[in-house]
Protein backbone atom coordinates (compact mmCIF):
# COMPACT_ATOMS: atom_id res chain seq x y z
CA UNK A 1 0.00 0.00 0.00
CA UNK A 2 1.40 3.27 -1.10
CA UNK A 3 2.39 5.70 1.52
CA UNK A 4 0.17 9.01 1.87
CA UNK A 5 2.20 12.34 1.67
CA UNK A 6 1.71 14.93 4.37
CA UNK A 7 1.15 18.25 4.46
CA UNK A 8 -0.21 20.99 2.54
CA UNK A 9 -1.67 20.30 -0.99
CA UNK A 10 0.02 21.99 -3.91
CA UNK A 11 -1.17 25.69 -4.93
CA UNK A 12 -3.08 26.96 -7.62
CA UNK A 13 -0.75 29.54 -7.90
CA UNK A 14 2.49 28.56 -6.68
CA UNK A 15 4.73 31.83 -5.92
CA UNK A 16 7.87 30.62 -7.22
CA UNK A 17 9.72 34.06 -8.33
CA UNK A 18 11.89 35.82 -5.64
CA UNK A 19 12.21 39.49 -5.93
CA UNK A 20 14.88 41.31 -4.12
CA UNK A 21 13.88 45.03 -3.27
CA UNK A 22 16.65 47.56 -2.01
CA UNK A 23 14.71 49.70 0.46
CA UNK A 24 15.81 52.54 3.06
CA UNK A 25 15.31 52.54 7.17
CA UNK A 26 11.99 54.35 6.53
CA UNK A 27 10.49 52.44 3.63
CA UNK A 28 11.36 49.59 5.75
CA UNK A 29 9.95 51.14 9.17
CA UNK A 30 6.74 51.62 7.48
CA UNK A 31 6.32 48.19 5.78
CA UNK A 32 6.77 46.47 9.65
CA UNK A 33 3.80 48.79 10.76
CA UNK A 34 1.80 47.68 8.01
CA UNK A 35 2.44 43.91 8.96
CA UNK A 36 1.64 44.81 12.74
CA UNK A 37 -1.08 46.52 12.27
CA UNK A 38 -2.72 43.67 9.26
CA UNK A 39 -1.07 40.91 10.88
CA UNK A 40 0.08 39.40 7.92
CA UNK A 41 3.64 39.30 6.13
CA UNK A 42 5.99 41.38 4.34
CA UNK A 43 5.30 39.28 0.95
CA UNK A 44 1.31 39.82 1.66
CA UNK A 45 1.35 43.64 2.31
CA UNK A 46 3.88 44.12 -1.17
CA UNK A 47 1.75 41.86 -2.87
CA UNK A 48 -1.58 44.33 -2.18
CA UNK A 49 0.42 47.10 -2.84
CA UNK A 50 1.12 45.79 -6.54
CA UNK A 51 -2.61 44.97 -7.10
CA UNK A 52 -3.46 48.32 -5.53
CA UNK A 53 -1.57 49.92 -7.92
CA UNK A 54 -2.11 47.81 -10.97
CA UNK A 55 -5.57 48.61 -10.66
CA UNK A 56 -5.66 52.47 -10.26
CA UNK A 57 -3.63 52.30 -13.48
CA UNK A 58 -6.36 50.07 -14.98
CA UNK A 59 -8.84 52.60 -14.58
Amino acid sequence: MPSKKMGRPPSDKPKSELIRVRADQEILSKLNACTEKLKTTRSDVIRKGIEKVYDELQK
